[in-house]
């Protein structure tokens, strides 16, 4: 299949499909703005929290979606997914509602808190060394041996379009807007938003954000093909992919504005403004869109820009030493 016949592989009526199937079920997380924030940036911001979303990141909106449409036999064989942590809790979560069993491969330096959560929503955890496997082999591996259907945590059309609920909701209550800031993994919330965002805000300029020491999303989109890079060392621990989704990245290259990065640093600095300013925890990778709007490394003064925090899953030891360090 071509670029361009991948990128068109999910609609905003998929979207919006996705909105009518999670609806009751997933929570219409809140909006919030702040006069501090829009004096800082010049910018009128309005920031998407995912983080209060159900186990605390946009990924069950996906997860859900996905499960959903299993068939009758496949809910019965179970599923496996691969996930350092907020797809792992969207998918055993989502499994939990639907009766679904669920088997999550997740590396042994995940956050505690989020192997804990996984757990605690009755999914199965097997570990792997991130260095020296890989978990989509192990997860492939048990899936064939149980009949068992993979669920990706990005790059697959019906997590993609879950995803872009988040910025259809969004918009439907700011109106438009000029800019989209998007933290980037895998880019399944990325390229959802993005196919969400320009159906309702057709001037919309959307923009990926990733840590700058895993800049696979960068590198790829300036060379105008999937790069990948060695696994990244970043306290962004939901954002150490290490190369674009085929899907993820066909759609973004047909609707994206470009690519820019964040620093370990200046991703701690968001977090302590979000929770001094905006009076919420963000977890490391999903303050990394605030990092981005708060650094100006995409031009916001005088623009409506809406910001995606992704997630609010962190340990307290991690979250206490991030404000504590600026």
């Amino acid at each position: 299949m071509s670029e361009a016949a991948v990128a068109t592989s999910v609609t905003f009526e998929d979207v919006r499909a996705a909105a009518e199937r999670i609806k009751g079920v997933a929570h219409v997380t809140p909006v919030i703005t702040s006069r501090t924030l829009d004096a800082r940036t010049g910018a009128r911001a309005f920031v998407k929290c995912e983080n209060f979303q159900r186990m605390g990141a946009f990924k069950f909106r996906g997860a859900y979606n996905r499960l959903a449409q299993l068939t009758a036999e496949e809910r019965t064989r179970g599923v496996v997914a691969f996930s350092s942590g907020n797809h792992a809790q969207g998918v055993a979560l989502a499994a939990q509602l639907l009766g679904i069993p669920a088997t999550i491969v997740m590396p042994t330096d995940a956050p505690r808190a989020k192997l804990e959560a996984t757990r605690g929503y009755g999914a199965e955890v097997v570990t792997y060394d991130r260095d020296g496997e890989s978990r989509e082999t192990i997860a492939r591996r048990i899936a064939e041996e149980r009949g068992a259907t993979v669920v990706p945590p990005f790059d697959d059309p019906r997590i993609v379009a879950g995803q872009g609920t988040a910025a259809l909701e969004l918009i439907e209550e700011t109106g438009p807007l000029d800019v989209l800031l998007v933290p980037t993994g895998g880019g399944g919330l990325l390229s959802g938003c993005a196919i969400a965002a320009k159906a309702l805000s057709p001037g919309i300029e959307v923009w990926s954000v990733e840590p700058e020491a895993g800049n696979d999303w960068k590198q790829s989109w300036e060379q105008g093909e999937r790069v990948t890079i060695a696994a990244p060392k970043t306290i962004a621990d939901g954002l150490m992919t290490t190369s674009p989704g085929v899907i993820t990245f066909a759609i973004f290259r047909q609707l994206g504005a470009g690519v820019v990065t964040v620093s370990d640093d200046e991703l701690r600095k968001a977090m302590r403004f979000a929770f001094e300013r905006l009076k919420i925890v963000v977890e490391p990778s999903g303050a990394a869109a605030l990092a981005a709007l708060l650094t100006a490394k995409v031009h916001v003064r005088g623009r409506r820009a809406g910001v995606i925090i992704s997630g609010g899953n962190v340990d307290p030891a991690t979250f206490s030493a991030a404000i504590a360090s600026n």
